[in-house]
């Protein structure tokens, strides 16, 4: 299989009309950065999903699986697969929401919240590794942007 570099350069490809299509070049960049964050975070036996639930559940905010999957965007059974796998090795445990009875939150146990600290190093040097060839303005302009896109209206 060819590796990305070698397919980005292919001047056929890359001057398609792909290249000024904002979708494409946004799933492009994500796939890249991903590719690398989950290789990183592959030596903490995470990838970058279990690992954003662990960050989520090891803050204050103290989710529902509901509103885990509401915020990443999965579908709510693969919330539930993630927490399983997170509590199977004690990262995280579900708890009862003091809210609503009905409900549990996730909350990242001592561990889990060692682990974030240990991974996050590693998520930020591939972050870092991916975005080299930006300057610290245009890293700090494209993280403005993105934030308009995920979060509309806020």
């Amino acid at each position: 299989m060819p590796k990305a570099a070698d397919v980005a350069a292919t001047p056929g490809l890359r001057s398609s009309a792909l290249s000024d299509d904002l979708s494409f070049l946004l799933a492009r960049a994500n796939a890249i950065a991903l590719a690398a964050g989950n290789a990183a975070l592959s030596e903490h036996g995470l990838k970058a999903r279990s690992y954003s639930v662990l960050v989520l559940a090891s803050g204050d905010a103290r989710p529902s699986q509901r509103e885990l999957a509401e915020f990443l965007r999965l579908d709510p059974s693969q919330v539930v697969s993630l927490v399983d796998e997170l509590q199977s090795r004690r990262l995280v445990e579900r708890q009862p929401d003091p809210a609503d009875r009905r409900a549990n939150v996730v909350v990242a146990t001592a561990a889990g919240r060692a682990l974030v600290a240990a991974a996050g190093e590693a998520a930020r040097a591939a972050e870092e590794r991916v975005h080299a060839d930006l300057s610290a303005d245009d890293r700090e302009t494209l993280a403005r942007l993105l934030r308009a896109l995920a979060f509309p209206g806020e």
